[in-house]
């Protein structure tokens, strides 16, 4: 071995060591450490601070709680069974059919997917509200439907935004299959139906129920949507928040008992899910591939109507959004005409708020881009044992709500030496480590598809291993880096459920005045906020399309 291959090794290793165990100071420091109190305080007495199960068994003997717990259960998988009901026929009439401006349905189905949760309960409240515009229309014709608040509502709002998910992950599987599996199924005398239940299915079942766990996932920790349109229907997180609120004087036990429940629940669905998903292997040779076909006659308009009937529905909400951000207002109250009012009102009277979004979410999307790149390479390269315990790690943020981190925040930062509470810091921390998977994500999948030779080639020729990494690799890895901070500036942009309790007035962000808006019946400032996010989120949609070729929702399932 040369001298220079000698030297080289040991700088090789310090360099990428020095990033591993970066990522595990990340990890303790923002993930393990906030919840770790979480942890403490669940089993903690409220009175006396000793160690007990009187949380615990608080919870279990109260009707209340439990309630709260079956509710959750119940709206999150009725909310998974119609995101899959919704998605798999999408997913399978525009890849196996020719069905018109398909490329246009998947972008608004992605846009609805990509928009703040909150936006699509209040448009439903809007519209089949108490004095909403189409409840009212029904009315007015003898038509009276059931109210919004509740139950029906958040399962309405959240299945049509959560379907894409499905669509996503099922569409990717169906243009990957063998399609001379299928068709010597058909060559036996299966009809077309059988042989989709009998043999289509099952080759795309590990993606189903991958986009039906994520589904699921959101619906669980989902804090906005049950928080606006649930009226008197409490599920786990907006009890955990209620909870925390009432205990903020006190040490908060309860609230610490409910979100760690929460992060069982899905920690046990991802059990389920990936034990669902190996019980049977099915796998093809990717030889033959499925084409699109013509369909004709009444088979062709059933398949349209499905699929425009499915994106409509999720894309109504939108629409009634931008609508009503042009109505004019007085006070709380829309009135005839269109104007800028509600925008006007914005720009003059919280102009703050604006500004607060915009550069939190942008400083927590540095962070990301950069921290998140140097991770991806590691997980992807690096498969040391070090590495092996940190990749699962760095997935933590995805079973735990935002509500819980919330409050594990609050609890571990506000002490000395890390007085950060009512901060711009502590939000823009929660930013970053809520979305840094994303990028980590991102950056290894692109990775996959560098040949690691040429890095190998770079060092060989005496090019240090950092300086390969920036001159050789890090330019082959830019659509990846891009389109997971794309996703991440975004996703940050509209999030509500942990910066909701970790907000001042002087930190308060869009989708938190969106949220206190609707509480306070000014919709008119609402639905130019919420149209502000949705042209953000649009516009990072393009760029995520212009910069990879692939939607923006793909790069979230991705990672």
């Amino acid at each position: 071995m040369s001298a220079r291959s000698l030297s080289s090794a040991p700088r090789r290793a310090d360099i990428w060591t020095l990033v591993t165990l970066g990522g595990f100071a990340l990890v303790i420091a923002f993930l393990v450490y906030p919840l770790a109190d979480v942890f403490r305080y669940s089993f903690t007495d409220k009175e006396t601070g000793v160690l007990s199960l009187s949380n615990w068994a608080e919870f279990l003997s109260k009707k209340y709680y439990i309630r709260a717990f079956l509710n959750s259960m119940f709206v999150s998988l009725t909310i998974t069974f119609f995101s899959v009901l919704l998605g798999v026929p999408l997913a399978f009439f525009t890849t196996r059919y020719r069905i018109r401006g398909s490329a246009l349905l998947n972008t608004v189905a992605v846009l609805a997917l990509l928009s703040p949760p909150f936006i699509g309960a209040y448009s439903w409240i809007t519209m089949l509200g108490r004095n909403g515009f189409l409840r009212t229309a029904l009315a007015s014709v003898g038509i009276q439907l059931p109210p919004i608040y509740g139950a029906l509502g958040i399962i309405l709002a959240d299945s049509l935004q959560y379907y894409p998910f499905v669509t996503l992950m099922t569409a990717g599987a169906l243009t990957t299959i063998d399609r001379s599996l299928e068709e010597a199924s058909e060559n036996l005398g299966a009809s077309s139906y059988r042989t989709f239940f009998r043999v289509t299915l099952p080759l795309v079942l590990p993606s189903v129920t991958g986009g039906a766990l994520i589904s699921f996932m959101m619906s669980l920790s989902n804090f906005g949507t049950p928080m606006i349109i649930g009226g008197n229907f409490l599920v786990l997180p907006t009890l955990a928040y209620n909870l925390f609120t009432s205990e903020i004087a006190e040490r908060p036990g309860m609230a610490s008992t409910v979100s760690l429940i929460l992060m069982i629940c899905a920690a046990v669905v991802i059990g389920l899910q990936q034990w669902a998903s190996s019980r049977r292997k099915y796998a093809s040779m990717l030889v033959n591939r499925p084409i699109r076909k013509d369909l004709g006659g009444l088979s062709s308009v059933l398949a349209h109507l499905v699929c425009y009937a499915i994106v409509a529905l999720s894309a109504l909400p939108l629409a009634v959004v931008v609508f009503f951000s042009f109505k004019n207002t007085n006070g709380p109250v829309f009135v005839p005409g269109f104007g800028l009012e509600s925008y006007r009102q914005i720009f003059f009277d919280v102009p703050k708020t604006v500004t607060n979004s915009f550069l939190y979410s942008f400083a927590a999307v540095v962070l990301i881009a950069s921290v998140g790149t140097m991770l991806g390479f590691v997980v992807a390269r690096r498969r040391t044992l070090a590495v092996k315990f940190l990749d699962p790690l760095l997935m933590i943020p995805y079973i735990v709500p935002g509500t819980v981190l919330g409050i594990g925040y609050i609890v571990a930062f506000n002490r000395k030496p890390f007085m950060l509470v009512g901060t711009a810091t502590i939000i823009v921390m929660t930013y970053f480590i809520r979305r840094l998977p994303y990028s980590v994500r991102s950056a290894a999948s692109i990775l996959k598809q560098i040949d690691p030779a040429l890095e190998e080639a770079g060092i060989n020729l005496g090019s240090p291993p950092g300086r390969t990494f920036r001159t050789v690799t890090l330019p082959l890895m830019k659509a990846g880096i891009v389109s997971g901070a794309i996703m991440s500036w975004v996703t940050s942009m509209n999030e509500l459920s942990a910066s909701i309790l970790l907000y001042v007035g002087r930190t308060m962000t869009m989708p938190i005045k969106v949220y206190l808006s609707v509480l306070d019946g000014y919709f008119g400032t609402a639905s130019a906020m919420s149209t502000i996010l949705l042209v953000v989120t649009g516009i990072a949609l393009y760029l995520v399309n212009r910069w990879t070729g692939k939607s923006g929702a793909s790069v979230v399932v991705a990672a």
